[in-house]
């Protein structure tokens, strides 16, 4: 074991230490590397090796140093297709990263270099949505991922970004509301926006220092802030915004004189509004002193009336608040924040504003909802438990699906035909089960299952889900019948692939990051097009130290002898295991088969590497059709994962671009 360290640490200062053919640092050189063969090896990129070179003593275009450290890599409009690869963060002295303008496709790689400055990916066709990794990319200025294909909606990410000059999102396909981090981008200047589907207010940016700004072509709503018609270059045309007067002091006033018929709104005009709204306070305080002069000097009972004139100016704008309620209702009533709202007893003059816009989360939450609301610190919809027990015939055995460590699953199948999953939670946790709940329903990812709602009544507590009707990846791979059609390796790579983005979201995209624990094959469900959906996320809490047994199953890394031992590194062994099964075929841990083959990885990780051995290997379900090529590089992932040593196994953000490369072939 020693020896093993030894050896490993040593490789790693090998790694870190020794430049590769020339002056250049090795990290660097291997990233570029990895770039060049992601890239699929273009002619354009005069220099550029597979293997070695020196990228800062030779001419490797578009690179350029400083020392023996990469510092700017220029590669936009020459044509380049495939991805970037997976080892842009070890490019910690770029500063300078300019792709654009070429034939990219896929998502946008997690890690990104790290103390980037300037990045601009435009006009390529990146899919899915930014990388959370930039939200720590504190030393960033200028960020352009305009015209691409990106989608989905945008994250609270934008909170340590107070450097950025310059952001584009334009021509994407981003929906939803603005984030309230962009609140934060004190020195932004210019944001472009437009031809995306983004809907809601755009107030966030009222107190930005912006001198242009284009918004157009969305689906946003309500009113311009007046603090942004001293906006230089405004774009807001092709919006839903309110017609008609907007609540003072809060949006700008709807006025189409201050707009061209293109959405533009020039500073000239807006200097004019707001010398006439000086004129217009001037007058109005000069015609309120005469009047007060008058009263101070007038009958006996002016007293009173100016009492009473102090008592109403110091009640809440009931009558304004509706007026605004009137017209998101009758125009915009997609756009209503509900938690932003008054409740129906506040629309007197009585309660300050500050009750009337109370939030239930002050309230008793099994008293304030019912089961057909949704709770508002919980996004799932609350079940009762008689129709829960109704539709699972009193939990009955004939509808059990699945044991697991901490309860049981059942097909619930609901009076309107509708047919969920009910997990009914066994553990003696003494966690508040809402608040698990709550924090489960926040995780948000393709490949992680939705939690739809829960019940917490007479001391159960439960779980609801959407029914997958393929069942779980265990069942697939190992209870099927002779008649079943097996999955081919193109659907194994793609099952991985899903599973591995997954916890990269949990280990890499959630804040704070997330740890799995209970990653097997039981807890992959598959959809009817056989995606793979991750289980029981979020259920850390729901295992004591005393509930861990011996690793009867053949999951658990060998550093987990306790539950509080569980690290991202030990989830990242579990995966390994899984993509053993779908290598191989078998269980993790057999007591069918001789002694030394019934642990999985003990018996198939000294083989990994040998080709024959192999070929011997792999499922015989598949009949020999998969690529070598594929399934070496399957192999080699595998290898990684489950090293023994958790500091040598590498992040999940890795393994998502190695196994993209897998499939490939």
């Amino acid at each position: 074991m020693m020896d093993r360290i030894f050896l490993g640490f040593c490789s790693l200062l090998l790694v870190f230490f020794i430049p590769a053919d020339g002056k250049t640092q090795a990290l660097d050189v291997s990233a570029l590397q990895v770039m060049y063969n992601s890239l699929n090896s273009p002619s354009q990129l005069t220099g550029w090796r597979a293997s070695g070179g020196d990228p800062c003593g030779e001419d490797w275009k578009g690179i350029t140093c400083s020392g023996s450290s990469v510092t700017e890599i220029k590669l936009s409009g020459l044509g380049l297709t495939g991805s970037m690869g997976y080892q842009l963060s070890s490019l910690t002295s770029v500063t300078y990263f300019d792709l654009s303008k070429n034939n990219l496709q896929g998502d946008i790689p997690y890690q990104l270099p790290p103390n980037a400055i300037h990045i601009n990916l435009a006009l390529n066709s990146f899919t899915g949505g930014i990388p959370y990794s930039t939200s720590q990319m504190s030393d960033l200025e200028y960020l352009n991922l305009g015209n691409n294909q990106l989608s989905g909606q945008l994250s609270d990410m934008f909170g340590q970004l107070s450097k950025l000059n310059m952001l584009d999102l334009s021509f994407n396909s981003l929906s939803g509301n603005l984030p309230k981090s962009f609140a934060s981008l004190s020195s932004l200047e210019t944001m472009r926006l437009q031809n995306n589907q983004f809907k809601g207010p755009i107030n966030v940016l009222e107190n930005l220092p912006l001198q242009e700004l284009n918004v157009a072509d969305n689906k946003f709503s309500g009113w311009i802030p007046d603090k942004m018609k001293n906006i230089d270059d405004l774009e807001t045309e092709g919006n839903a915004w309110s017609a008609g007067p907007a609540p003072p002091g809060s949006e700008r006033e709807k006025d189409h004189q201050g707009h061209t018929s293109h959405g533009r709104i020039s500073k000239q005009a807006a200097k004019g509004g707001v010398i006439a709204a000086i004129v217009v306070s001037v007058l109005a305080l000069a015609v309120i002193l005469l009047v007060l002069f008058a009263r101070k000097s007038s009958s006996s009972h002016s007293s009173q009336f100016l009492d009473e004139e102090k008592i109403s100016q110091n009640r809440p704008f009931t009558p304004l608040v509706s007026q605004e309620l009137d017209a998101d209702s009758s125009e915009h009533s997609a756009s209503i924040d509900i938690n932003s709202l008054p409740k129906a007893d506040s629309l007197n003059l009585k309660p300050p504003p500050s009750d009337r816009l109370k939030s239930f989360e002050d309230t008793d939450i099994d008293s304030k909802f019912n089961s057909s609301k949704s709770v508002d610190s919980v996004a799932a919809t609350t079940y009762s438990l008689g129709d829960l027990q109704e539709a699972t015939t009193n939990f009955a055995e004939s509808c059990l699906v699945g044991e697991g460590s901490i309860g049981c699953v059942y097909k619930a199948k609901f009076s309107d035909g509708k047919v969920l999953a009910v997990k009914k939670i066994d553990s003696e946790s003494n966690q508040d089960f809402i608040e698990v709940v709550s924090s489960i329903s926040k995780l948000r990812h393709p490949n992680i299952t939705e939690i739809l709602g829960y019940c917490s009544e007479r001391g159960y507590r439960l779980l609801v889900y959407d029914f997958m009707r393929n069942g779980s990846l265990y069942n697939f791979l190992h209870l099927s019948d002779d008649y079943s059609k097996p999955l081919t390796w193109n659907t194994r790579i793609k099952i991985a692939l899903g599973v591995a983005r997954a916890l990269e979201y949990l280990h890499e995209g959630c804040s704070p990051s997330a740890v799995h624990t209970n990653i097997k094959s039981a807890n992959i469900l598959l959809d009817t097009e056989l995606k793979p959906h991750l289980c029981g996320c979020g259920f850390a809490t729901f295992f004591s130290e005393c509930s861990l047994k011996d690793d009867v199953e053949g999951y658990s890394a060998p550093e987990c002898t306790k539950q509080s031992a569980h690290t991202s590194k030990s989830d990242v062994y579990s995966f390994g295991v899984v993509m053993l099964e779908l290598l191989t075929g078998r269980k993790p841990f057999d007591s069918s088969k001789a002694k030394a083959e019934q642990y999985l990885v003990q018996w198939a990780t000294p083989q990994l590497h040998d080709i024959d051995a192999l070929d011997k290997m792999v499922d015989p379900a598949l009949r020999g059709l998969y690529p070598p090529k594929s399934l070496s590089r399957f192999a080699d992932i595998i290898a990684l994962c489950v090293q023994v040593e958790p500091e040598f196994r590498p992040a999940m953000s890795d393994v998502v671009q190695s196994l993209v490369r897998s499939q490939r072939g």
